[in-house]
């Protein structure tokens, strides 16, 4: 049995699943803020697996954790984790005595690239490369090839919010002008909108139905940056397929039909873009899919073979 938790700025998803790959226990709590809290949440939510899900803790043999920020490589530390309170963490250091089991810690976005390809993997005919687009407060990029997730020289390989796709474009809060990040970015989007809501997108796409010049053009730009993104991926890694994930695309089709659109737009113009497919190699990744937290658990697993086996995870 391995666990994956999802750690978000707002709540923790996590994961129980079998050898398999069948998740058999999920349970989401709200997330602390600061170092401290995200630990001891972290914590709380694994239990909750055993308390609220039925999971016999026993069987468990890794943790895995997907978590915003940058992760040092070869390390469990976590820094610049903003939206969670968290400059410096070490992360497995500070989970590992308290579950007593192997951990192991990944990029959120990246950790959803490997679940997101694991449930693509199940298909009549799976992908032997993807690109999972994650479109939240930012934007980024996880790319996988046969199973093994391509960080790149640096670990860079995937941010694809701060390429700039317009130099007399909006301000990006990278200190670049016209980021794909800076039109799509649903914080960047919410920036622009200026006005309190808890789903400031949504609202974006109901202004512009009604016509409101404002919105309509927030909700162009938002295609646009998609559909530039996605064009950069399939350039450069030539992945078999992009699959859309992330808060932003819970507009479903919506979103979706602007995307197609502006993809066809840039197609008419050249044949080589044509001749690319993009249409065709874009897809929403399922509403409710626990990918982020299913391939948190199996970065955990990875980890596992560095250990001996040790105790099951402490209960209470």
């Amino acid at each position: 049995m391995k666990v994956g938790l999802d750690v978000g700025g707002t709540k923790i998803e996590a994961v129980a699943v079998d050898g398999d790959l069948r998740v058999v226990g999920r349970v989401r709590i709200p997330t602390g803020w600061g170092p401290d809290a995200v630990t001891r949440t972290i914590v709380e939510a694994v239990r909750a697996l055993g308390t609220e899900a039925g999971v016999d803790l026993a069987l468990v043999r890794s943790v895995g954790v997907g978590i915003p920020g940058q992760i040092e490589a070869g390390s469990g530390r976590v820094v610049h984790a903003v939206n969670l309170g968290v400059e410096e963490l070490d992360l497995v250091a500070a989970l590992e005595p308290r579950l007593g089991v192997p951990v192991r810690i990944e990029n959120d976005v990246k950790a959803a690239a490997l679940g997101a390809y694991a449930l693509l993997s199940g298909a009549a005919r799976p992908p032997r490369s993807m690109a999972y687009l994650n479109l939240g407060t930012g934007i980024a990029a996880g790319i996988v090839s046969d199973g093994v997730l391509w960080r790149g020289a640096r670990g860079t390989a995937g941010e694809v919010g701060h390429i700039s796709v317009d130099p007399n474009g909006p301000l990006c809060r990278c200190g670049q002008r016209g980021c794909i990040e800076a039109f799509a970015g649903g914080g960047a989007i919410a920036e622009h909108w200026a006005r309190r809501s808890a789903l400031p997108v949504r609202d974006v796409f109901d202004a512009a139905d009604a016509g409101e010049p404002s919105a309509i053009q927030l909700r162009a730009g938002l295609a646009r940056g998609v559909a530039a993104a996605i064009r950069v991926l399939v350039l450069t890694a030539d992945v078999d397929i992009v699959v859309l994930g992330g808060g932003v695309t819970a507009l479903g089709d919506r979103l979706m039909t602007d995307v197609a659109a502006e993809l066809s737009a840039s197609a008419e113009a050249s044949p080589f873009m044509r001749s690319l497919r993009l249409r065709e190699r874009a897809e929403l990744l399922p509403p409710g899919s626990p990918a982020a937290a299913l391939g948190a658990a199996l970065v955990g697993a990875a980890g596992d073979a560095r250990h001996d086996t040790q105790e099951a995870l402490i209960h209470g």
